[in-house]
Formats: structure tokens, sequence, C-alpha cells
């Protein structure tokens, strides 16, 4: 008969140590718990055991002579009371929350589900007997062993360019990088792709999810696939299709990689919600472990989850043993794995209590004041679906925010928008009156034009209207207010002035990005004119759609990238520490000087004018040594005269425009310049 041990309740999850294992499994609600141990392959169960020690919610045992590689999973018993929140079932197996590493892939039967499909409209009332193991994954007892031997490269924000993709589209279709690894974490760390991306300026490479997710089973049945990864089943175990022959080694190998190119790794995580859905989902881990104590459920109504998220259902971070998870995920992915900082997916439901959402939530308290977590990159997206879900500017000092009031500013004006001068410049110069409070930097803006979700850079200037027809939705997915403007045709043309003028658009929206104050994040692809034919919602196509494709459409975009995040590095005045003022420097120069098209600083009457559509602005050098910078831009669609903004000594010299032959002209201070429509041109002080 096997020994069975008390054990400990802390850590949870499972910890090795060379003569057992000790399981720990956190349910409040619970009356019992069922440790299952299976085979190899997760097929065949061979033991049960019923756990007897609860130490503060947490059961716990200690099995002598169990090690490395064993599998295994829980049942738990408790009431089935679905209207009071409770929905234990021990019918069902379930993944440990903790698990570190996965076997199998979830099979898709009624099983998966605790109560009986098909029963009615009040079918999820009524307990299914079936046994779901059979279709269920399994966890394997792994040890904790860090992966990772570098140490974090440490970019300042000031310097960082990050650079948005995912672990299989940006190597699927890569054709230098073997197609055996192809889509997994060891193509990101060959040199080939480092070095691509490192001579393009980027020095953050923020991943979508890679924490284990599922297929939807509404998906597989239409033939499509969860691509994006944003529908979670464990946070602990990395995504099993990302892992390749070399298993978890294989993320550590391409840290280190990266991390030797000086080039830090972001994770895009999803705390906020699970896949398990609303109360006709599956039960699958949560749910079944301790359903009102993982998620937040309707008040007065258990029966029913608080959807804040829009896909069924939210994490409880209010409860201490969820919020503990949470902060025990963040910390083993930093420690074990190397990784360099996070971005929070629907950051608001993090920080929501009951009445709303709360900036000095427990949450955002605990990462920032964490050893391990405080100092890293820490990014939210300040948004989710619930009352009051738009929170920009709101989160606490220490996080930066995907700014999504900047990708439409800067959309519209280079669409040649009216009355966009006011609000324009305000976020290109880091939107101060969003950012200031609570002494924040300029960096808490995380600047973009665009991301994994909606238009690629390409389609943003090809198409007027999305184009999801592949998604089999009817084009109902995916966002209708783009902000996009195609330059005269719907789709691909072989018009060569509309061709010239979309590749004018995408280096205006690059070029600004760039210059801008804040951060900037750049999606994967879009140096190189990916396109998704249109379809702004990807999240489904595993395939040519979704993938990045490195083909040459426009081979000189790259080179262009790279040169305006070399400007960025070397020129301090486009990422100030402080917000711009106007305020003098030691030279008595003023930080910013904002200048109309006819050279004179800008007025009231400037700045309300609903017609105009050009600006420059003077950029004073933070160090001695660094030139200034005066950047003039034209989004009208006509060519207007610029005057040169005045300079006691010296010449402006053009080291960077978007339209063609520009480059290297020069003029003096009060000199007049013919800028064409469209266009924006980068001038350098030179003595």
């Amino acid at each position: 008969m096997r020994k069975i041990l008390p054990g400990s309740a802390f850590p949870l999850g499972v910890t090795v140590d060379g003569r057992g294992t000790n399981f720990a499994l956190f349910s409040d609600n619970a009356v019992g718990v069922t440790l299952c141990l299976f085979d190899r392959y997760g097929q065949t169960e061979l033991e049960r055991i019923d756990l007897h020690e609860c130490t503060n919610g947490v059961w716990h045992c200690y099995l002598p002579g169990v090690g490395r590689g064993q599998v295994y999973g829980w049942r738990v018993h408790g009431p089935w009371a679905p209207e009071a929140g409770h929905r234990f079932n021990p019918n069902k197996l379930l993944l440990d929350p903790y698990a570190r590493m996965l076997v199998g892939d979830i099979k898709w039967d009624d099983a998966l589900y605790g109560y009986t499909i098909g029963a009615g409209d009040d079918a999820d009332l009524i307990m299914d007997e079936r046994d779901s193991a059979a279709f269920m994954p399994k966890a394997r007892v792994v040890a904790g062993t860090p992966m990772a031997a570098t140490q974090h490269p440490r970019i300042s924000w000031a310097k960082t360019v990050i650079y948005e993709g995912h672990v299989r589209g940006l190597t699927m279709r890569h054709p230098l990088v073997p197609e055996s690894i192809r889509g997994t974490f060891t193509a990101l760390g060959q040199p080939e792709f480092i070095d691509y991306i490192s001579k393009l300026g980027v020095t953050a490479l923020e991943l979508l999810p890679v924490h284990a997710f599922t297929q939807d089973r509404h998906l597989l049945d239409r033939g499509l696939a969860n691509y994006w990864g944003y529908n979670t089943l464990n946070f602990f175990a990395p995504e099993p299709r990302y892992l390749g022959e070399d298993g978890l080694d294989a993320i550590g190998e391409a840290v280190d990689r990266l991390h030797q190119a000086g080039i830090e790794i972001i994770l895009d995580v999803v705390y906020n919600h699970t896949c398990e859905g609303n109360h006709l989902g599956p039960t699958l881990s949560f749910k079944g472990i301790d359903n009102a104590s993982y998620y937040r459920l309707l008040p007065g109504n258990g029966r029913y989850y608080d959807d804040l998220t829009g896909c069924g259902n939210s994490v409880n971070t209010d409860h201490p043993r969820v919020l503990q998870m949470v902060m025990d995920s963040l910390r083993m992915w930093a420690s074990v794995y190397g990784i360099d900082g996070f971005r929070f997916d629907l950051a608001t439901t993090l920080g929501r209590r009951p009445e709303g959402f709360d900036s000095g939530h427990a949450f955002f308290n605990a990462i920032l004041q964490d050893p391990t977590l405080g100092g890293l990159k820490l990014i939210a997206e300040p948004w989710d679906v619930g009352p009051g879900g738009y929170q920009l500017g709101a989160f606490p000092p220490g996080f930066s925010e995907w700014n999504g009031d900047y990708r439409d500013k800067v959309r519209e004006f280079w669409c040649g928008s009216e009355g966009l001068l006011p609000s324009f410049a305000t976020r290109f110069a880091a939107s101060q009156d969003i950012f200031s409070e609570g002494r924040r930097r300029p960096w808490s803006s995380l600047n973009f034009i665009t991301a994994h979700d909606g238009f690629t850079l390409h389609d943003l200037v090809t198409y007027n209207d999305k184009h999801n027809e592949a998604n089999g939705e009817d084009s109902r997915d995916g966002h209708d207010d783009n902000k996009s403007w195609n330059c005269g045709v719907e789709g691909e043309t072989d018009d060569p002035a509309i061709n010239a003028l979309r590749r004018r658009q995408k280096r205006n929206l690059i070029a600004t990005l760039f210059l801008s104050q804040g951060v900037p994040m750049l999606l994967a692809g879009d140096e190189r004119s990916n396109s998704q034919g249109g379809n702004n919602n990807a999240y489904c196509q595993d395939n040519e759609i979704g993938w990045v494709d490195w083909s040459d459409d426009d081979p000189e975009l790259p080179d262009f990238v790279a040169r305006l995040a070399e400007i960025r590095k070397t020129h301090s005045c486009l990422s100030r520490p402080e917000f711009l003022t106007g305020s003098r420097n030691a030279m008595g120069q003023p930080d910013v000087a904002w200048f109309n098209n006819g050279g004179t600083r800008m007025s009231e009457e400037n700045w309300s004018d609903p017609h105009s559509k050009c600006l420059t602005l003077r950029l004073a050098p933070v160090l001695p040594e660094e030139p200034s910078l005066v950047i003039m831009l034209n989004a009208s669609h006509v060519d207007v005269d610029f005057v040169a903004p005045p300079v006691q000594s010296g010449r402006w010299q053009a080291i960077l425009a978007t339209g063609d032959d520009l480059e290297g002209s020069s003029l003096e201070g009060g000199e007049t310049f013919g800028v064409p429509g469209r266009t924006l041109i980068v001038w350098e002080w030179r003595a």
C-alpha cells in the first residue's frame, strides 16, 4: 500500500524534493479532494488518493517515491448548488491551476461539462455524471529549476522599442527558419530572427499569450482555430504547441539568446478570464475546484457570472487566494523563464471591486511592491466591457498603458480629418493631459498605430471596411470604426499613384510613432507591409491570413524603420524623461516650440483652425552635445510652403523624409521650403 504523508499547504501546486512530491490545492468550499495518478501518457488512471489534510482551505499531501514526470489530475467533492455558486462534480477530472506542463489536448465531448447538455433551459442546474478523464489534458510533475541563465537586459523605458508578435505567426512563413521548428520558441531563438529584429532597432519582443489555452469547440466545428490564445486554460503551463521537441527548455534557451542580443521579452497575459466561459461552459479546472472563489458571480444569484470581459466570466482578483495564484504565476514566469515584463489584457477587470474600478486595488499594490515584479515592465490594457470600463490614465504610477486615443488621433490626422491639431499634438507629446498625475513619466503612454487586434498597417491604408468573411460570422465580428483610408481604391490595386500614396502613408504613420514622446510599439510585419487581406479580427486564422508574410513588397521599408529607431536612440529629445512643457533647458532653449507652417509660434487661433492640417515643432536637446530637431508634418492633400524655425547660426538638414528626394535638403532659419502633401520631414540642426 502506498505511503501517504500529510505534507504541507505551502507552496501551492506540486513541489519535488528528490524523495517525493508535495501536492497542494486550494478549495475553500470543497468537502473532499481526490488526487488521481495516471500513466506517463495520461491515458490510464492508475490510482486515486483521497486527501485528509486541509489547512486554511488548502488540501495537501506528500507522496514518497513520486517524482518528476508523474501525470496527475484532481477530483473535487462538494455541493452541487449552481444557484449558490457551487458547481462541484467529482465525475469531472480537473486540471491543477498550478500545473507547469500539460499532457494531451482537450478532446471536446459533452462529458467535459459539469451539467447535462441538452436537458432544457435549466440544463446547467442538472449535474452530469459522466467521467471526463478520457477527454481532459492532465498535468505533469516538473521541477522548478531556473531555465533562463542570463540577466534581464534592463532596457530603460526611454530607450524601449516594442515589437508585438505571435510565437507561431512570427516564424511560420519565415524563409530562413527551418520548417521543423517554425512556430515555436526555438524559432524565436534563431540567429536569423534575432539579427533581423536587432537591426530593426527592437529592444523588446511582446508576445501574444503563451499560457496554455483551449481550442474553442465552436471554432473547431467551423474548421477554424483559436489563434491568438486569449482563452486561458492554465496560467503556469506554456501552450504545448509552442514548445517543439525541446519541451520547456526551449523557452529558457530562446529567452537567453534574445537577452544576449539586448532584447527583452514581454508576455501578454490574460488573467481577467478563463476558457471555462459562463454557466453553460465546460468544467475543466477552476469551475470545478471552487467556482465561488475563483470567479466573480452576480450578487444574489451565484448561478451566473459577472461577465466584465465579454468572454463569459471574470477572474475574482478580490479573493486573496486567487490574487496569490496570479502573483505566483507572474513570479514563476519572471524567475524561472527570465521574462522581463507583462502586458495585462483587460487590466481594468483585474482592478475591480464590487463598486467598480479601483487604482488602489490589491492587485496593483501587490505587483508594485514585489521585489521580483516591481522593477519589470508593466503594461495595462486600460479597458474592459463593464461599467466605466475605459480607464485610460487611471492606473497607478509604475504601469504604462496602451494608449488607444493616441492610435485614433494619429490615424485620423493622417487620414486628413479636420480640427485635430490640438488633440494630435497632445498625443504626439505623450498625452500629458491623461498621464501627468502622480508624477508619472511620459513613457506611461504606450503608443501604437496598429496591434494584433485590428488592421495591419498595410491594410489600414488599403481598406476602408473590414473584410472578415473567412471568420465565418458574416463580417459581424471586428471593429466597424477603423479610422482607415484606402487612398482611393478598396483593396489591392495596380494603380502606381495609389500605391505610391500608400507607401508614403505607411511611412507617415510609422514615423509619427517613432518620433512621438512615449513608448513606441510596432506590430510585427508592419515594416514589411504584411497584409491580412482586410481582416481586422484574425483571432481564428491560424494560417497565412494571420501569419506574418516575410516577402519584400516594399524592400526599403525595414531600413526606413531601422533609421527611425536609430534617430530615436541618438536623439534624447524624442524620449524625454519629463513631459514637454515649453520650459527652457540649461542652454536657454524651450524643450518644445510649436509653429504654424508660416514659421511663427502657434496662436490660439492657429490651434482652433478646423481646416489646418499642418504643424511644425522644434525639440531642444536634453544633452548639450546633441542637436535640436525640427519636425514638419503636412497631412493635407496639397503641397504647402513651410517656413523653417529661426536659428542663431547653422542650418537645418533633412535627415529623414516620407516623401521622395527630400532627404539631404538644407535650409536656413526663416527660409521657405515646399513640403509635399501628406509628407513628414525631420530636420537636424547642423553648425
